[in-house]
C-alpha cells in the first residue's frame, strides 16, 4: 500500500483558484484538475460518507447532516458514531489485504468509534452547569491530550460559530502532521474548513474573502510540501462548491399556515414538537427532507410543496430512486431548491415566541441546519456575556440574530456550472470527462494500491 493523504478543501470550486490562492495555481498547473459532479445532497457528511465507501446515500444511509428518527420522534443533527454509515468503509478493505495498514482520520465526520486507528473530531465538554467547553475527541485517548499540550486547547469556538476563523483549520493541519509524525499512517484524511465560513457568509464575493483565500492557500502549501516530503501521494479535493444565494425559505412557516406542524408552548416560547406533526420538514442548506406522519394528508403535503416559491424539485420516494437518496431515513419527500434559495429550519411566525435555542449556537438543538449561527447580534453584547462569564456568572450566549436574508452563499443542490463544481485534484487524474461522487472513492483506492482492481 502507498502512502496517501486525502486533503478536503471545503467549498473550493475552480472559480476560487487565482491571483488569491497563488499557490493552488500553481500547483495545478503541473497537475490534473477534475470536477466532481455534485451528488444530492451535497453537504457534508453525505458527499464524505460517499467518498468512503463509493456507495450513494440510499446505500450507506446519510442523507443529510442530520433527519429525522421515527423510533425516537426526534430530528438528529451532526450526530458522531461512525456505526452511523451502513457500509464498508475503504480503510476497511485494505485492511483486508494488508493487515498493518493504518488511517488517521482527522476531523472528517463520524469520526467517534470508528475502525480508523487514528481519529480526531471536536467533541465540547458539556459540564452540569450549562457551561460548554472547548475540546476534541480522539482515538487513541492519549492523543487529545498530546495534541492540546503541543498545540493549545482545541478552538471550538473558532470552529463553528460567529467567531469562526482560520485558526480552528490551522489546528486541524498542524494537528494531522503530528499524528503523521507520531503514527506513520499509510491512508490520512484531512478536513480544512476554513472556506465554509466565509462562503456561507458572503458567496462568492472576492471583495470580502480573499483574505481567507490567501489563508487557506498557505495552509494547503504547509501540507502539501509535509506529506511531499515523506512521500506520500497527495490527494486534494472539496465535497461541494458554495453558489450565491439571496432568498431563504421557511417551509415549515408554510406547512404551519396550513395547519400541519404540531407546536408546543413553553414558557412563552414555542417548539417544533416533531412527533406531534402531520408533516414537517427538516431543512438542510438547500435541500430538505419532509416528513409525514399523516399519511392522509400526503397528496396536500405535496401539492403546498410544489407551489413554494423557491423549490425546484419535489421528490417522493419513487422519484428519489434516480437521485440515490431514497432510504428509510429520508423525507417522505425531498426538496431542492432553486440556484437563488435556501431552507431554513425556522417555524416560529413572530420573532418573541422563537425557542431560547434560536439566539444561540446549538447545533443538536435545533431541528435544522442554521447557517446564521456565522452572524452576531452585537460584539457589545456578546463582550458583556463574556464579562460574565469571566466573573463566574451564569450566562447564555444568545447573540446569534434571526434574520435569514443574512446568509449570502449555499449548497447542496445539483449545481450546473463546471466552475461552481466541487473539484478533484491529483497527479495524474483519473478517467475522462467529469467525476460521479462514487468515483471518488476509486481515485483513493488506486492511490493506495497503485492499481485498478
Amino acid at each position: 500500500m502507498h502512502k496517501t493523504v486525502v486533503i478536503d478543501i471545503v467549498g473550493l470550486s475552480s472559480t476560487l483558484i487565482g491571483e488569491h490562492t497563488p499557490f493552488l495555481k500553481s500547483y495545478i498547473s503541473k497537475r490534473v484538475l477534475q470536477t466532481i459532479e455534485p451528488m444530492l445532497p451535497a453537504v457534508t457528511t453525505s458527499v464524505q460518507s460517499t467518498y468512503l465507501t463509493g456507495q450513494w446515500p440510499s446505500q450507506h444511509g446519510i442523507v443529510g447532516n442530520g433527519w429525522y428518527d421515527h423510533e425516537d420522534c426526534e430530528v438528529k443533527f451532526w450526530k458522531q458514531s461512525n456505526k452511523l454509515v451502513q457500509g464498508e468503509k475503504i480503510w476497511e478493505r485494505a485492511k483486508k489485504l494488508d493487515p498493518q495498514f493504518t488511517t488517521s482520520k482527522m476531523f472528517w465526520w463520524y469520526n467517534m468509534y470508528s475502525s480508523a486507528e487514528f481519529s480526531v473530531t471536536p467533541r465540547p465538554n458539556y459540564l452540569a452547569d450549562g457551561r460548554k467547553m472547548p475540546d476534541c475527541y480522539s482515538h487513541p485517548a492519549s492523543l487529545r491530550d498530546e495534541l492540546q499540550k503541543e498545540l493549545g486547547q482545541f478552538p471550538l469556538f473558532k470552529f463553528w460559530g460567529p467567531g469562526a476563523d482560520v485558526t480552528s483549520t490551522q489546528w486541524i493541519a498542524d494537528a494531522s502532521v503530528f499524528t503523521d509524525r507520531k503514527y506513520d499512517p499509510t491512508l490520512t484524511l484531512i478536513y480544512l474548513p476554513h472556506l465554509d465560513y466565509c462562503l456561507q457568509k458572503y458567496g462568492q464575493d472576492l471583495s470580502r474573502i480573499s483574505k481567507d483565500l490567501n489563508e487557506i492557500d498557505k495552509i494547503v502549501e504547509q501540507l502539501v510540501n509535509y506529506y511531499s516530503g515523506v512521500g506520500a501521494k497527495i490527494i486534494l479535493l472539496s465535497e461541494y462548491g458554495i453558489t450565491n444565494v439571496s432568498r431563504p425559505v421557511h417551509v415549515n412557516r408554510v406547512l404551519r399556515e396550513h395547519g400541519l406542524l404540531g407546536i408546543r408552548v413553553e414558557r412563552g416560547l414555542e417548539l417544533l414538537d416533531a412527533g406531534a406533526s402531520k408533516a414537517f420538514c427538516v431543512a438542510d442548506h438547500q435541500v430538505a427532507h419532509v416528513y409525514v406522519n399523516d399519511v392522509s394528508v400526503m397528496s396536500k403535503v405535496r401539492k403546498i410543496l410544489e407551489d413554494i416559491p423557491g423549490v425546484e424539485l419535489v421528490l417522493d420516494k419513487e422519484a428519489q430512486k434516480a437521485y440515490h437518496i431514497d432510504h428509510e431515513r429520508s423525507g417522505d419527500f425531498v426538496l431542492m431548491a432553486d440556484e437563488q434559495s435556501w431552507f431554513t429550519y425556522y417555524f416560529w411566525m413572530d420573532d418573541a415566541k422563537a425557542p431560547d435555542y434560536a439566539r444561540v449556537v446549538d447545533i443538536h438543538k435545533k431541528p435544522g441546519y442554521d447557517p446564521v449561527e456565522l452572524f452576531m447580534t452585537s460584539k457589545g453584547r456578546a463582550a458583556y456575556k463574556l464579562l460574565r462569564k469571566k466573573l463566574g456568572f451564569r450566562y447564555v450566549m444568545d447573540v446569534i440574530p434571526l434574520d435569514a436574508t443574512l446568509v449570502k452563499g449555499s449548497h447542496g443542490r445539483i449545481v450546473k456550472e463546471a466552475g461552481y463544481k466541487p473539484v478533484l485534484i491529483t497527479d495524474g487524474g483519473f478517467g475522462e470527462g467529469m467525476l460521479q461522487a462514487v468515483d471518488v472513492y476509486d481515485v483513493i483506492w488506486e492511490s493506495l494500491v497503485g492499481r485498478k482492481e
